[in-house]
């Protein structure tokens, strides 16, 4: 019932709310995480002039995963909404994030430097090797030694002997090439825009967000308003 002195409504939890009240939501598109209950601040960021009642969604439960390793969930702003509003009926939400999350669960396991290090060189001789092998490929299709050995002699008149300064000039140039491409070498940055890879990297994880979102909404598995449990259960 609202309160004739204060112009407020008591919710059922007795906590009262101004009608104004706003609360601004904002989730990412993808997000980690590594307990099995899911509370509305470990996927959101919220803000709102009530300091009570922000504290006390922050607190909301969203969702109990019951199975261990590696489990992915889509919910819908929706339901999040509508959960909120079931405490909350009178507060005005905002969505500023995205309209579909997708929640990962991972259980955090503990592994040794020695596991990291040889991560790291088994990538590195895979892509020394594979980089190199792809520009012998380039150089053997076009002939790029027969080139080197016209231009030498059409500018020398003298017979190469394979190892001149076109073949030396090449091999800088490339590694020069290579390192402006990927904007970096090592921990140094050349400019502060992404390198390359980082752009490709980003275009492949927006690809296969967009992918889960569309098949758990195929398949009625989006946690969505109508969902019969907060588990990825199918809608009613």
């Amino acid at each position: 019932m609202p309160d004739k002195t204060t112009g407020q409504k008591k919710t059922t939890s007795g906590t009262q709310v101004r009608r104004q009240d706003i609360l601004y939501i904002k989730g990412d598109r993808d997000v980690e995480i590594s307990k099995k209950s899911v509370t509305l601040n470990d996927i959101l960021t919220m803000e709102c002039s009530d300091r009570q009642i922000l504290n006390s969604i922050k607190k909301m439960h969203l969702l109990q995963i019951k199975k261990g390793g590696q489990q992915r969930y889509v919910v819908s702003v929706l339901k999040i909404i509508s959960l909120i509003h079931e405490r909350y009926p009178d507060v005005i939400v905002q969505n500023l994030g995205e309209t579909d999350i997708i929640i990962t669960y991972e259980e955090q396991k503990k592994t040794g430097k020695f596991v990291h290090f040889a991560k790291a060189a088994f990538v590195a001789v895979v892509t020394f090797f594979g980089a190199a092998f792809s520009i012998m490929a380039f150089n053997n299709d076009v002939n790029v030694t027969r080139l080197f050995e016209q231009i030498y002699e059409l500018v020398t008149g003298q017979e190469t002997s394979g190892f001149t300064v076109l073949e030396i000039s090449y091999s800088v140039g490339i590694t020069i090439g290579i390192l402006v491409f990927f904007n970096h070498f090592g921990k140094k940055r050349f400019t502060v825009d992404p390198t390359p890879m980082e752009v490709q990297m980003r275009l492949y994880e927006n690809d296969i967000q967009t992918t889960l979102i569309e098949d758990a909404a195929r398949k009625g598995e989006e946690i969505d308003v109508g969902t019969a449990d907060l588990s990825g259960g199918r809608r009613t």
